[in-house]
């Protein structure tokens, strides 16, 4: 009898440590979440989703490019929020970026497609001039939405564009007025 008794008394120790292994097993997966950002001297906040963007404009036919031909315009938004329009009530934005070789004015394109740039213009159409301030927006309050278009523009010699994928990065700068 105390052999059966032992023997119950270990089986339910081993049952219970068995029970306390498997709320120990390792998830189901893991992983590791970083935060980043910064605090900046503004009249504004740029939405997370404005600070790096990606705007796509499509597969467009090299003949629609021919002899300084254009694509259509993709619109993109600089989304500014909580902004703060007691002292300073306007903005400008500047772009940068490395100007076209075969497209005057125009934002150069890298990689396997040549002989075209983007060009780029503000929520009123006007050209944007890479390196030149826009003309100012009035600050909403709490938010505002930098509207801006962007397109693909061929150079005016014709053949000079050459099929292909291509990237191009610009980036832009803010001041408050």
């Amino acid at each position: 009898m105390k052999f059966v008794m032992k023997s119950a008394l270990v089986s339910m120790f081993m049952l219970a440590g068995s029970a306390s292994m498997v709320q120990a097993a390792p998830s189901a997966g893991h992983g590791t979440v970083t935060f980043e950002g910064s605090i900046i001297e503004a009249a504004c906040s740029i939405s997370p989703e404005s600070v790096d963007q990606t705007v796509g404009l499509g597969q467009v036919a090299k003949s629609q490019l021919e002899a300084g031909g254009t694509s259509a315009p993709e619109t993109f938004y600089i989304k500014l929020v909580g902004c703060d329009n007691s002292t300073l009530t306007s903005v400008t934005t500047t772009f940068t970026g490395a100007e076209s070789s075969t497209v005057p004015g125009a934002l150069g394109i890298v990689g396997t497609a040549n002989g075209a740039g983007i060009m780029m213009t503000d929520g009123a159409g006007a050209t944007v001039v890479l390196g030149t301030p826009t003309s100012k927006t009035t600050l909403g309050n709490p938010n505002t939405d930098l509207q801006f278009g962007a397109f693909l523009k061929g150079a005016a010699a014709t053949g000079a564009v050459v099929p292909g994928e291509f990237t191009a990065i610009t980036n832009f700068s803010l001041a408050y007025q």
